[in-house]
């Protein structure tokens, strides 16, 4: 292997597919392709029959790029709804792709990552990879009781930026990442609020149905409320769910999920924006507490992370409320491609060890 591997990192979206080009961690190309709504409603209701599509417009892209496709030593695509992991990077192989296929845990966009890397790194003759998967689960025994024995909490989060962001501020203090406590919070359309130790995450808010707000998300809600709603015969099971994962958070409240668009309005006097804006602010300083509690009280820095931490205004929000508690480091952004690229770097540079994928079939046979 050359000492400056080339690694092409690909991140698909509802209605974009994103692709950069990595010399190390150095960008060579960095696009997003959009797709048009249109084009991908007529590849049909499963999101897996987009894969043609989406990867004739990575295929042009390249091409038209003129870079040197033999260059590349790696293909990495973001991670989908897997059964439950431990974090890292892993091989994709068949295992991986059949559980994807019948999307056991919802069909997601995401879900094709795997595919498009498998399927542009055969051709070159490379490995292809996934990093992180939402599906991270590295939680401890006792984070898993939701106090309803019939109901589990299950783990899914922003494990990929998440982790990233805590082993980057671990390289800038010079120590382990598996030597740090910290806590984590991913802000962005769904907050992930995460607690970190030993290299791991051990407790972290599933920011489709708990923690704090967020611009689409209602987060934790009052349950019995919740239940007399669905039971009150005016609203659908998906009219529902579009009510907690799509329309409430900021869209619920002010119309829009656009956090600019708030402070606009804020700077405008809206009296409501405000508010709204501080009880976000404040359910995520909050998360960020509970958090601490996991780790005992001992927390080396909070990083603040994702595409709300671009505001200044969110991000001293919080810090006010939580910089007692450690050093507040701001991580603006959600850097997913080079996220994904370090994690093929790292074991590409044999500094971690591929994870084998095993279905979950034979890991519950084993």
């Amino acid at each position: 292997m050359s000492a400056t591997p080339n690694i092409l990192a690909i991140d698909p979206g509802s209605t974009s597919t994103k692709i950069a080009l990595y010399c190390n961690t150095e960008p060579l190309l960095e696009r997003t392709l959009r797709h048009d709504k249109a084009e991908l409603a007529d590849c049909g209701e499963e999101t897996l029959a987009q894969l043609p599509l989406r990867l004739k417009c990575i295929d042009d892209e390249l091409e038209a790029s003129g870079l040197r496709l033999d260059r590349i030593q790696a293909v990495v695509g973001r991670g989908g709804l897997l059964h439950p992991v431990a974090g890292g990077t892993y091989r994709v192989n068949d295992e991986m792709l059949d559980e994807l296929r019948q999307a056991e845990r919802g069909d997601h966009a995401a879900n094709l990552g795997a595919f498009l890397a498998e399927a542009i790194a055969a051709r070159i003759g490379v490995a292809a990879y996934i990093v992180d998967p939402v599906s991270v689960d590295e939680w401890i025994g006792i984070a898993r009781l939701s106090g309803c024995a019939k109901l589990e909490r299950p783990c899914l989060s922003h494990a990929l930026n998440s982790k990233a962001m805590a082993r980057r501020y671990a390289a800038e203090a010079g120590k382990p990442y598996e030597e740090l406590l910290l806590v984590v919070a991913h802000m962005g359309s769904g907050h992930t609020i995460s607690a970190h130790a030993s290299g791991r995450m051990i407790d972290a808010t599933n920011s489709r149905e708990e923690g704090a707000f967020s611009s689409e998300r209602a987060g934790s809600v009052p349950a019995m409320e919740l239940i007399r709603l669905c039971y009150s015969g005016r609203y659908t099971c998906k009219q529902v769910e579009s009510m907690l994962i799509r329309e409430g958070g900021l869209n619920g409240y002010l119309g829009t999920g656009d956090l600019a668009e708030v402070e606009r309005r804020m700077d405008e006097g809206e009296e409501r924006a405000g508010l709204v804006f501080r009880a976000m602010a404040y359910q995520i300083s909050k998360e960020i507490g509970a958090m601490t509690c996991v780790l005992n009280g001992r927390v080396d820095a909070i990083l603040l992370t994702g595409g709300m931490a671009r505001s200044t205004r969110l991000c001293a929000a919080i810090s006010e409320r939580v910089g007692w508690i450690a050093p507040v480091k701001i991580y603006a952004g959600e850097d997913e491609l080079r996220a994904l690229a370090e994690g093929a770097l790292r074991v590409l540079r044999q500094e971690e060890a591929c994870k084998e994928f095993a279905g979950l079939v034979a890991m519950e046979s084993a």
